[in-house]
């Protein structure tokens, strides 16, 4: 009776410790800060050319991750208007926002996401190709919140 009781607390003690470190593992451990070069933190691909161009970005926070290419998030703001912006870059048709962890609190997809499908804020192509299959999308309030992440493309050949 006594072996059972600790097999049993052993395994739940096991299972338990395993579910803390799927769930550290797939929210925390391979996250890390992006480092921006300062000048050329965010780019924007032009109308008129397909090589992207540095934007004036301020307050640049975001992270990345080496474990998967659609792990990158950031948040900043840019003194550029809307009317500027999609008179000169290219706007990026399908944005859809990923979710980022609980704690890069800045960078909340649902809104951004809800925002753009409402109007109340525009998505421009920034890299395209960033990684094979994948783009780098920015999204641009009226009020120069602006955000930016990774996502699949339909074009593996990238």
């Amino acid at each position: 009776m006594n072996v059972g009781r600790l097999a049993a607390g052993f395994l739940v003690v096991i299972g338990a410790l395993g579910g803390v470190a799927m769930w550290y593992l797939q929210v925390h451990a391979f996250y890390e800060p992006v480092a921006f070069q300062p000048g050329d933190e965010i780019r924007l691909t032009p109308i008129v050319s397909d090589q992207p161009e540095p934007i004036i970005a301020e307050g640049v926070t975001g992270i990345d991750s080496d474990s998967s290419p659609i792990r990158f998030r950031a948040c900043f703001t840019t003194p550029l208007s809307l009317a500027m912006l999609t008179e000169t870059y290219v706007a990026y048709e399908g944005a859809e926002p990923l979710i980022a962890p609980g704690w890069f609190d800045c960078f909340d997809a649902e809104a951004i996401g809800t925002a753009l499908e409402r109007g109340e804020a525009l998505a421009f192509l920034s890299e395209a190709g960033i990684h094979k299959g994948v783009d780098r999308v920015v999204a641009v309030f009226p009020d120069g919140r602006a955000f930016a992440w990774h996502q699949l493309n339909d074009s593996p050949e990238d």
